[in-house]
């Protein structure tokens, strides 16, 4: 599909139930689509709803009113009202995301939590950590670390992990919350080459950059997240 995201007039707001049930708006009236062989940057001050919109968009938070259409298996899946198992099928087969924290079982080696996505879809054991090998070594994390746990690494080596967990399947949409906040500049600039194959790839991707130099690399435009505030709508 040539537009395989689409975001339509999608409404959230959370609710304080410590402060007597307030409602504090999130995003208003959110309307944009992301394109096969395209990153999107996600746009806006701290605090404006950047993180939360992907969380949405990933399933994570639900939303108030509004569609996410995703292509899905050759179908339109709108994941706004969609149940639970058919959230889980389209993260396994069409939607992956990369988040700023990595969060694996204790004492899974790095090398098995990267290749885990894989063994998931049905790769074989040998040919999944293969994969996963390759990635590290791209990444640039020492050989000597793959066999022990992330928990053990630095926060840098931590993402490293969790970058080529994410970009070791060939998912349809990638999302991608800060992806080189933790990375030295060696780094960032093997995780923008990687975001170029995915594009060449035709992959859409989504993504928050803090990074300017990032940002303007792989941006193939920049999605301002205030126009949705409903704060300034009310201002």
């Amino acid at each position: 599909m040539a537009t395989p995201l689409v975001v339509s007039e999608v409404f959230k707001s959370f609710t304080m139930h410590l402060r007597d049930g307030i409602r504090l708006p999130v995003v208003a009236d959110v309307s944009f689509s992301v394109a096969a062989g395209e990153c999107v940057v996600l746009g806006g001050p701290s605090g404006i709803g950047k993180s939360s919109l992907l969380k949405m968009i990933y399933g994570n938070y639900a939303v108030d009113g509004g569609q996410i259409l995703i292509s899905h298996r050759s179908k339109i899946v709108d994941l706004a009202t969609a149940d639970p198992r058919t959230v889980l099928d389209v993260r396994r087969q069409t939607m992956g995301y990369v988040s700023q924290f990595l969060r694996t079982v204790p004492r899974v080696p790095a090398l098995d939590v990267v290749a885990e996505p894989l063994m998931a879809r049905g790769v074989a054991i040998a040919d999944a950590r293969d994969r996963a090998a390759e990635l590290l070594a791209q990444l640039n994390l020492p050989q000597e670390l793959w066999q022990l746990p992330p928990a053990t690494f630095s926060g840098g080596e931590q993402q490293r992990v969790n970058i080529a967990r994410g970009f070791i399947t060939d998912h349809a949409i990638l999302l991608l919350d800060e992806p080189t906040a933790s990375l030295d500049a060696r780094n960032r600039a093997v995780v923008v080459d990687m975001i170029e194959q995915k594009k060449e790839a035709g992959v859409a991707l989504l993504g928050i950059f803090h990074d300017e130099e990032v940002r303007e690399a792989v941006g193939s435009r920049i999605l301002d997240v205030s126009q949705f505030s409903p704060r300034k709508a009310a201002a």
